[in-house]
């Protein structure tokens, strides 16, 4: 063994350990902290852009530095960061095509971009969001976040007026709507709930379908569980004080 192999084995086994060492503290970070989290993965992403786990966390990590960005003058960079996550998220995809992680990544960020589109737009982002939950859960079908985009689809695409729904599948090649159901969305949206408990978002959404679907009662008690866990991401208090709203609004309906 030469002088020159043994120095490069350790300036691998160097790189490797600072790659792992930055992707855990990234990880360890990312759920209160995204904005520091993503430092990180980029760090590892200037060294290999071909890092997969790298692409697509710091996809997600800057989905959620976005995620509160809802104001008219926030519009602008919302959109900037959320271009780059796309881009994270493709190139993921592109070099792991069978990764539920990375599959979830990319619909994640497509879903959140598809609230600030027009019509034509989210229909196409709509019937791609559908293809990569199937795929992400056809690779792990425990993926609570997989689960989670495919009940949210459900949901979205049969919360559109019927004007819209009749536009998309007729005129727009939103033909895939026709498979739409209230029962595949609760369904989905349910084992999101018992994969992951104490997720605040899985349990909003199944509240919203709920009311969508005139189940006050039950929608009350995701909301009222979801009152009662703790904060887990930093997007939580958003989650909470939307399932605030809707429980105060449902109760008004009572009255």
């Amino acid at each position: 063994m030469t002088l020159t192999y043994v120095l490069l084995a350790v300036l691998a086994s160097a790189q490797s350990s600072a790659r792992d060492s930055l992707i855990a503290e990234g990880v360890r970070l990312a759920p209160m902290q995204p904005a520091a989290a993503l430092a990180r993965f980029e760090t590892v992403l200037a060294a290999d852009s071909a890092d997969v786990a790298a692409n697509w966390r710091a996809a997600i990590a800057l989905n959620d530095v976005a995620q509160p960005l809802r104001a008219r003058a926030e519009r602008e960079r919302r959109d900037s960061l959320s271009d780059r996550a796309e881009r994270y998220a493709r190139r993921a995809v592109r070099l792991a095509p069978g990764s539920a992680p990375a599959l979830f990544s990319l619909g994640l960020v497509l879903g959140n971009r598809a609230l600030t589109r027009g019509i034509k737009e989210r229909i196409r982002m709509a019937t791609e969001i559908r293809s990569l939950a199937l795929r992400a859960l056809a690779a792990d079908s425990s993926h609570d976040g997989a689960h989670h985009l495919l009940g949210r689809w459900n949901y979205e695409v049969l919360t559109l007026s019927g004007v819209e729904r009749f536009v998309a599948k007729h005129f727009l090649g939103g033909s895939v709507f026709r498979e739409a159901s209230w029962d595949e969305g609760r369904r989905h949206l349910e084992r999101a709930v018992a994969l992951d408990p104490t997720r605040l978002f899985h349990r909003l959404d199944l509240a919203r379908l709920y009311v969508a679907r005139d189940q006050p009662a039950t929608a009350r008690a995701q909301l009222d569980r979801i009152l009662g866990l703790p904060d887990r991401f930093a997007a939580d208090t958003i989650y909470r004080r939307e399932a605030v709203e809707l429980r105060a609004k449902l109760q008004k309906r009572q009255q």
